[in-house]
């Protein structure tokens, strides 16, 4: 772009000066020549030892492990589920031995759905990671 003058009250101002012109074109240039130079030279991947390799394998076994058993819990609350009839008793107890116990189905009903609903969302999370895990 070229610098313009215009006369105002009998004073000349510049809309726009030569230098930052010049600025702006070193700016896209620099911007492409390193676009260039990222798409020449691929990224130094560092090897990965066997040590590592191994402790990345027990990670994804351990995953593998907990869907399996995450799929076995919810297989065996689905058939809770489906067979209880309204004889079913709830029954907690912590490790003093206190106790919290129901026979309310109403109550076991909402507990069983959000229980399902957790470990479905878990189900999802744990398979995800697989999906993304990297040897």
């Amino acid at each position: 772009m070229a610098t313009a003058t215009v006369k105002q009250n009998g004073t000349a101002k510049k809309t726009q000066s030569t230098v930052a012109v010049k600025t702006s074109e070193k700016a896209k240039a620099t911007s492409a020549t390193k676009k260039l130079v990222q798409e020449v030279i691929p990224p130094v991947t560092k090897p990965i030892s066997l040590h590592d390799r191994m402790n990345n394998f027990e990670k994804l076994n351990g995953l593998a492990n907990q869907r399996t058993r995450l799929m076995t819990t919810l297989t065996s609350l689905t058939k809770f589920k489906y067979n209880n009839g309204d004889s079913c008793v709830f029954l907690i107890r912590d490790e003093n031995g206190e106790e919290f116990k129901t026979t309310n189905t109403n109550l076991i009903q909402l507990v069983t759905n959000h229980l399902q609903d957790t470990l479905l969302h878990r189900k999802e999370e744990i398979e995800k990671k697989i999906v993304q895990f990297e040897l």
